[in-house]
């Protein structure tokens, strides 16, 4: 019963198409092993054993969407350096369209620079601007945007506060996608956090919601309960889904459903979120019910824990994931 009704859900998942505008990153990560300290300074020296580039941010989420066959279109910025020459060579090999990245040569493109040993992260550098887009690249965007919501089943904005997601920007885009009856699912930073009133579904974790709403919040059902209630009279959307880390997650659309967290083994839990949304996208897209569509995304975000940066989700370990869950 659990194979059957988990690939019937991701059979619906692949005739859908999901736009997603949000803050797009680069993840480098640089791997090796340190076995000595550096003689210039208390530092660890790191012999490098290789180096990847993956998609991150925004881009990471429409990998997750597209990782399960919905065509995916993603609208973003980068700037007009080497990185940005790297990202389209990753658009390019994983199959997403490029026609969305928009060029602002006043920023750098957003970069994260891991690098690991054995597994474990030694420091991270980042190359970023926050500073907000100015009118013509907002333009850009919106126009961007208009010229596909005819043709998307649901709108994803990813926000990394990176200055792509604006206030004017947020409100513009939200009023036309309710025009042409299009879901925007949300998934919000501590700045601009009330900017997404009226949209269908808002995800922030636990600590973007305490610290917003200025409240200390420990993680129990109560409190976590109680601090939906304030969020949604500020916010005013269909659904609010809280990952609470370690204890799952809480969904509210007029009563509340706790989520339990699984019981997978975690190695790392970058882009976990970015499972989570592009997963509750395809779901509220395909109709369905809220809280399968919450179950589903839950186990998604579990199998991705179980691999070491931010990887897309994979449908073989999905449905091996919800058939345990079920026994």
């Amino acid at each position: 019963m659990g194979a059957s009704l988990i690939e019937t859900i991701l059979h619906s998942f692949r005739s859908k198409r999901i736009a997603v505008i949000g803050d797009i990153m680069l993840d480098n990560y640089i791997f090796g092993h340190v076995s000595r300290i550096s003689p210039e300074y208390p530092v660890p020296v790191v012999d490098v054993t290789h180096e990847d580039h993956r998609l991150g941010g925004a881009a990471n989420v429409a990998l997750n969407t597209l990782a399960l066959g919905a065509k995916t279109i993603l609208i973003g910025i980068t700037g007009t350096d080497h990185n940005r020459d790297i990202l389209l060579e990753l658009f390019r090999s994983r199959g997403l369209p490029t026609e969305g990245l928009i060029c602002d040569p006043s920023r750098p493109t957003t970069s994260k620079t891991r690098i690991l040993s054995q597994n474990h992260h030694i420091t991270r550098i980042d190359v970023e601007s926050r500073v907000e887009i100015n009118d013509a690249i907002e333009h850009e965007i919106l126009n961007s945007f208009e010229a596909v919501v005819n043709s998307i089943d649901a709108l994803i904005l990813e926000d990394y506060n990176k200055g792509l997601l604006s206030p004017s920007l947020i409100n513009n885009i939200i009023a036309s996608a309710k025009v042409h009856n299009i879901p925007v699912l949300v998934d919000p930073k501590h700045q601009n956090f009330f900017a997404y009133k009226g949209c269908a579904l808002f995800k922030p974790n636990l600590s973007e919601m305490a610290a917003s709403l200025g409240i200390l919040l420990y993680n129990n059902d109560q409190e976590v309960e109680e601090a939906c209630l304030l969020l949604q009279q500020k916010i005013q959307a269909d659904t609010i889904i809280v990952t609470r880390s370690d204890k799952g997650m809480t969904l509210y659309n007029g009563s509340f459903t706790h989520i339990a967290a699984t019981s997978l083994e975690v190695a790392d839990v970058s882009g976990a979120g970015d499972t989570v949304i592009g997963l509750l996208a395809l779901g509220l897209a395909s109709g369905l019910d809220i809280v399968m569509n919450a179950t589903v995304a839950n186990l998604a975000a579990a199998t991705v824990c179980q691999e070491v940066g931010a990887v897309p989700v994979k449908s073989e370990k999905l449905i091996k994931a919800f058939q345990d869950h079920l026994q």
